[in-house]
């Protein structure tokens, strides 16, 4: 209940775009006395947010807190549901275990959101790097009426939405390396982990985790020739509530685009912000490595290798590099 009218105070403010908003009128939008309006902004003030009060015009929004905070999201949030129901965690094991046990109860468009990820994790269980207070570590839940084996298709519209988003905020334009991985200057700024519940015949829920190197300055020694962040390349500090609304919303718009028209318009968004087609890369596979050109994916988003035979080999897990070899 709490949760809800501290979420219409938030709206309040966003509707009166840096103006001042009467206590009354907030009263009648949350539902609740003057006396309760007070109440709940002495708790965002509490919370870092900076809001002035002037008599006879009422309180108006002048700072929202560095502190990632749920309120901070919902303020500039466009969306009708894709992040409009916020888990948030000071610190915890990984934000895909907690989405797991919470996803029988919770509705569609749900995020998990942690300042603190101690066992984070990617692709084929590798470690994850998330420390606090500077990345978006986040997984979205779905629960889309698809095919089973259409699944793999989100993984790339949500690498899709993560470059439109880091676009938006920042003015770079990061690009996509098969399958997962975001990039910027041929740094990974961004890792995709999705996994599924299902029945034998439907999809129940979709777990969608995207960890963000937000404003991380000083990555361990192992880290540091291959991983980046959005601060170190424009060179200032970014919101990071601010990236989480646009890539709610970037997602958004791409999912109903997706469950509309199918994954045809996704697969071109995709390839036009690969790094890869048309290029020579090779391809280890756990047991082989192919070498050839990367033709671009399949609409089940399979990557299509040109070997030097001219044979279309498909490739469906692997990790890709650029290579000399023709």
């Amino acid at each position: 209940m709490k949760s809800e009218i501290r979420k219409k105070l938030i709206d309040a403010f966003q509707k009166a775009n840096g103006g001042y908003v009467s206590g009354q009128v907030l009263a009648k939008a949350i539902g609740c006395s003057r006396t309760a309006v007070w109440k709940h902004i002495e708790d965002l003030r509490k919370e870092g947010f900076k809001l002035e009060a002037v008599q006879k015009k009422g309180y108006r929004l002048i700072h929202t807190p560095s502190v990632l905070t749920e309120e901070e999201i919902l303020l500039g949030l466009e969306t009708e549901k894709i992040g409009r129901s916020i888990f948030m965690y000071d610190s915890i094991p990984s934000t895909q275990k907690i989405a797991q046990e919470l996803a029988p109860t919770v509705e569609e468009g749900t995020i998990v959101i942690a300042e603190e990820q101690t066992l984070g994790r990617g692709r084929l269980d590798r470690q994850w790097y998330s420390p606090k207070g500077t990345g978006v570590w986040m997984t979205l839940v779905i629960k889309p009426n698809i095919p089973i084996q259409q699944a793999p298709q989100l993984t790339l519209l949500t690498a899709v939405a993560v470059v439109q988003a880091i676009e938006a905020i920042s003015g770079l334009l990061p690009t996509i390396k098969w399958p997962n991985d975001i990039l910027l200057n041929g740094k990974k700024v961004c890792g995709i982990l999705t996994e599924m519940e299902a029945d034998s015949d439907r999809i129940q829920n979709i777990f969608i985790g995207t960890g963000v190197n937000v404003n991380e300055k000083n990555f361990p020694n192992e880290l540091r020739n291959k991983a980046t962040s959005i601060a170190i390349e424009t060179n200032k500090e970014m919101n990071r509530a601010e990236y989480i609304q646009q890539y709610c919303l970037a997602f958004e718009k791409l999912y109903h685009l997706y469950l509309q028209q199918g994954f045809k318009p996704i697969k071109i968004l995709w390839e036009s912000y690969s790094n890869s087609i048309g290029k020579s890369i090779v391809a280890r596979t756990i047991n082989k490595e192919f070498y050839g050109v990367a033709e671009g994916i399949t609409d089940d988003g399979v990557l299509m290798l040109r070997e030097q035979n001219g044979t279309i080999r498909y490739i469906y897990s692997a990790d890709i590099e650029f290579s000399n070899e023709q």
